[in-house]
């Protein structure tokens, strides 16, 4: 078995910003989410969201692409709702989606953003970049190489400790 880190916030959104996540649907529809997403092998790490669209910060396996796992886990939540009869008008995902990657060290922060989905929609303290679900990706960025600290002795430092707290835990 591969050895692997891989942290990921995926956002997607309800077809044509529905809100269809209702506090009746809301619990259901993640239950979907979260059950499908283990069955794939990844690590749930916080899921929530508003009533148009969810966030999933998640650790997916890399014998999955990350396309292929949320075409997934989206298919399996919208078709088992529609047949669950709780749906009162079908229920369905856009197609786009945004997905960040980030490290082990950032994780905490992206999951209580999550976990406060809700307070940051009804207080208007929203990341707007973590919001998005369509748009141009990442653009090809030109440095010079002495920008990329290739000796950094702290960025060193920083992944022996990580391997070290992983030694450790085990």
């Amino acid at each position: 078995m591969p050895y692997w880190q891989l942290f990921y916030h995926i956002v997607w959104a309800t077809k044509h910003r529905v809100p269809i996540l209702t506090a009746e649907t809301e619990p259901i529809i993640h239950n979907y989410l979260q059950k499908k997403a283990v069955g794939l092998g990844a690590i749930v790490f916080a899921l929530n969201g508003w009533n148009d669209h969810v966030h999933m910060v998640v650790s997916i396996p890399p014998k999955i692409s990350v396309a292929k796992f949320i075409g997934q886990v989206k298919a399996v939540a919208s078709t088992k709702f529609n047949k669950s009869g709780h749906a009162i008008i079908s229920f369905y995902w856009q197609a786009e989606y945004a997905v960040f990657s980030f490290d082990r060290k950032r994780l905490p922060n992206y999951i209580k953003y999550v976990e406060r989905q809700k307070e940051h929609h009804q207080e208007k303290t929203t990341i707007p970049i973590l919001e998005r679900t369509e748009g141009e990706g990442v653009r090809l960025i030109s440095e010079e190489v002495e920008h990329y600290l290739t000796n950094d002795i702290g960025w060193r430092e920083e992944l022996e400790a990580l391997e070290n707290g992983y030694l450790s835990s085990e």
